[in-house]
């Protein structure tokens, strides 16, 4: 199986976070709960061992496994916390922040690129990844605009270092921003961070430093339908692309940009709803069963996105960055620093 290698890999760095995080907090500062998170610890653990150890091949498709299957797969399951109604909720209440933030972040960023000299193409790239999906939003574009290989790997590498910033800060700067709000701190998350796996990651660390579980569902929520704007967002900047390109390319079909893990999500967030009715879950069940079933797909959940995050550590070349060059860098810091701050200033002057 080539994938066990780099899984088992992401495994122990999540079960060595957690160890450490608790020997570090509670064995070695004498604190009754550690401060630091085990989330956190693992992806710098990652990091750490990605940078400074020549790992071999055979961990690579056992890491890119866990940054896709692991994790969408853990998504899904968050979906058990929530009922239909609550995703509901949340997602009317995240859409508005949505929209001023993609805009103020599409027009921004694009003008910026512009003014530094990039191509039209890594502009393009920028935007829609910082504003929408992170690098699965630049790798569903670039087929779109014909946009070169080197523009797509210089864009998923600022993302990837800018969004991973955002994932160790954010949760600190929502928790102060908003006066420790779950909910504002977790609508701030979903729009402010760039990658899906990244506002999971974040909101891991909020919920595991001020224990607020509800600020990762709220991310997560939030996130899920920032997603969606992928079917507006990449046919518009296709078509506006080609209006001034002689270049041909056809936007990808409507259908193959709704991320399968969102339906997934869904689908666990009605089965909850379903099993909550009546005194019978389901008509049939035991009450006890079923929420010893929704707990046991909690804590699932909680794994799968832990060894994800080990993954993200393990995934990100700091050496990449070095051919890039200052002018992609610079406007990847202001297009998440834009992305940000528009997401901060709507919260606390509408909510």
């Amino acid at each position: 199986m080539t994938t066990l290698p780099g899984l088992m890999l992401a495994v122990v760095l999540a079960v060595v976070g957690n160890y450490l995080a608790d020997l570090i907090g509670v064995d070695l500062m004498g604190l009754p709960k550690s401060p630091i998170s085990p989330i956190m610890m693992a992806i710098l653990l990652g990091v750490l061992l990605r940078n400074t150890v020549n790992l071999p091949a055979a961990v690579e498709p056992g890491i890119k496994f866990s940054l896709q299957r692991i994790l969408r797969l853990g998504i899904v399951l968050l979906g058990i916390r929530l009922s239909l109604g609550e995703v509901g909720l949340i997602g009317l209440k995240a859409l508005p922040v949505i929209l001023i933030t993609v805009s103020v972040a599409l027009v921004v960023v694009n003008f910026v690129s512009k003014r530094l000299g990039l191509s039209s193409r890594m502009g393009i790239l920028i935007a829609v990844g910082t504003s929408i999906c992170g690098a699965t939003a630049i790798m569903a574009t670039a087929p779109t605009i014909n946009a070169k290989d080197d523009e797509v790997s210089y864009s998923v590498a600022c993302i990837a270092l800018f969004g991973m910033a955002a994932m160790l800060a954010y949760p600190f700067a929502a928790h102060w921003l908003f006066a420790g709000d779950p909910v504002l701190s977790g609508l701030f998350l979903g729009t402010a961070v760039h990658d899906t796996a990244q506002v999971a990651g974040a909101g891991l660390v909020y919920q595991q430093y001020f224990g607020e579980p509800r600020a990762l569902d709220v991310a997560t929520v939030t996130k899920l339908v920032r997603n969606l704007g992928m079917l507006i967002v990449i046919p518009l900047m296709s078509i506006l692309y080609h209006r001034k390109s002689s270049e041909g390319a056809k936007p990808p079909a409507w259908y193959s940009m709704v991320p399968l893990f969102v339906i997934g999500f869904a689908m666990m967030s009605l089965l909850r709803t379903v099993g909550d009715l009546g005194e019978k879950p389901f008509g049939f069940m035991d009450p006890g069963l079923w929420k010893s079933l929704v707990g046991y797909t909690r804590d699932t959940a909680g794994y799968c996105l832990a060894i994800a995050m080990a993954a993200v550590g393990l995934g990100t070349r700091i050496s990449n960055l070095r051919t890039i060059g200052p002018k992609p860098l610079i406007a990847g810091l202001v297009s998440a620093l834009i992305v940000g701050a528009t997401s901060a200033l709507t919260l606390l002057a509408f909510y």
